[in-house]
């Protein structure tokens, strides 16, 4: 039976989009705050025994938990979400770090509890990655199985263009919090206003998803075929080639945004000197930078397609990488924004098509958790390991031996790109082949 287009108005399409860009906004601004209050707070808040250098390596090691949970919560929550639907999965992960995010402001800290401090951080940073597994993904989804074929690379990035959103949200919140009081009062309450302030934007992001309707794709596969019994089974067996391939694709974005939002904060303020507001200013820029380019790079792939557009982002990405530490060393606030700001705009115009790209990759059936396993697999390998082992790697042999390891992921993510199809022609309610019985 032939594909049939989504019929929707841009009307439509602007509802969906802001209902898909709002939930991100807020996951990721709740992801975003415990990224920020690592690196400025809890090395000092959560691990004052294990001394500066350590307290940011645990500090950081607590961001990896999250991007090791994300696989696991794309498999949990895509189970439901290609069995139950879109909504009802999105609903739940905004619940979810709703509850963790504001759970973390209300902690006590290591003097207080001893040893249980930053166990208990670890636990509700391990739910704030499962959320987030499957956060990204449904919001992407609602989005692509509903636009029209010619712009479904822009109506795909509004769950991305979130994310920066988000991010830029928290690292303002963040400013005025730490502007406006001393630093001992920040360190001592300052920083949980942001964690418990965010279950005001869990409020408005339920009321937004509650008015969407289902996606007309899956209503679709629900009523002419059924739903998978076991969809992540299904998709290793049916597409093992494209699930291997697109966990490589966005290795590099991951890569260079956490750095550039996360490290790089520590980085500035730590081992370059400079000032917290400074670096918390440029971190701001550095995400409006990648907000832009995620719009650039979605809408350009609707016009030569998703695989042009991501291969150019990896490509610039490798030589930048290996440039990146020798421009920071220099040690002034014009060039690590430079810094910054670039790293943020090569990974936006790569992550901008990847919205469409990844979903038109996969059966409708199995889609939601094919597309968001690939996706949190990146997360681990570009969003975890980088930030983990930058510390030490620019202790014991500077930054541009880190620059080479950067090089590398980027070299992964070029690869990988190549050897997946161009999709921009896909269509979502077509199978890209028949199913497994």
């Amino acid at each position: 039976m032939a594909a049939t287009e989504p019929d929707v108005t841009n009307r439509t399409m602007r509802r969906i989009a802001i209902a898909s860009g709002t939930g991100t906004v807020i996951e990721y601004y709740d992801f975003f705050i415990f990224a920020t209050a690592a690196a400025l707070v809890f090395p000092k808040v959560f691990f004052p025994a294990l001394g500066s250098a350590a307290g940011v390596v645990a500090s950081f090691a607590t961001l990896g938990v999250a991007f090791v949970a994300r696989p696991v919560g794309s498999v949990l929550f895509g189970h439901f979400g290609d069995r139950l639907g879109r909504k009802r999965t999105l609903v739940t992960t905004l619940l979810i770090m709703g509850l963790a995010t504001a759970l973390v402001g209300l902690m006590p800290t290591a003097e207080q509890i001893g040893v249980i401090a930053p166990i208990l951080i670890v636990i509700l940073r391990f739910l704030q990655g499962l959320a987030v597994g499957g956060e990204w993904t449904g919001a992407t989804l609602m989005a692509a199985e509903n636009a029209p074929k010619a712009k479904r690379g822009f109506w795909s990035m509004f769950g991305a263009l979130g994310g920066s959103i988000g991010f830029v949200l928290a690292s303002v919140t963040f400013l005025i919090i730490g502007e406006t009081m001393s630093d001992e009062t920040f360190h001592s309450y300052g920083w949980r206003i942001p964690f418990i302030a965010s279950l005001l934007l869990i409020a408005i992001g339920l009321f937004v998803r509650l008015k969407i309707d289902e996606t007309p794709v899956f209503k679709g596969e629900v009523s002419q075929r059924g739903t998978a019994r076991a969809p992540f089974v299904e998709a290793l067996k049916s597409q093992p080639r494209e699930i291997a391939f697109a966990s490589g694709v966005l290795v590099m974005t991951f890569a260079f945004y956490y750095l550039a939002v996360g490290y790089l904060i520590n980085y500035g303020t730590a081992v370059l000197k400079l000032p917290r507001t400074t670096v918390l200013l440029i971190g701001i820029a550095a995400g409006l930078m990648f907000g832009l380019a995620i719009v650039l790079g979605a809408a350009y792939s609707d016009r030569v397609g998703r695989k042009k557009v991501i291969l150019a982002g990896n490509a610039v990405a490798v030589v930048w990488a290996l440039a990146l530490f020798p421009i920071l060393d220099s040690a002034s606030a014009v060039t690590f924004a430079i810094g910054s700001c670039v790293t943020t705009l090569i990974a936006g115009f790569a992550y901008g098509p990847v919205g469409a790209f990844m979903p038109e990759l996969f059966q409708t059936r199995y889609r939601y958790t094919a597309t968001g396993f690939s996706y949190n697999v990146a997360g681990v390998l570009g969003g975890a390991v980088p930030p983990l082992v930058a510390a030490a790697i620019t202790a014991a042999y500077g930054g541009f031996a880190f620059g080479i390891f950067l090089a590398v992921l980027c070299l992964i993510s070029l690869g990988c790109t190549l050897a997946l199809r161009e999709t921009r022609n896909a269509e979502m309610s077509e199978p890209v082949k028949a199913p497994v019985q």
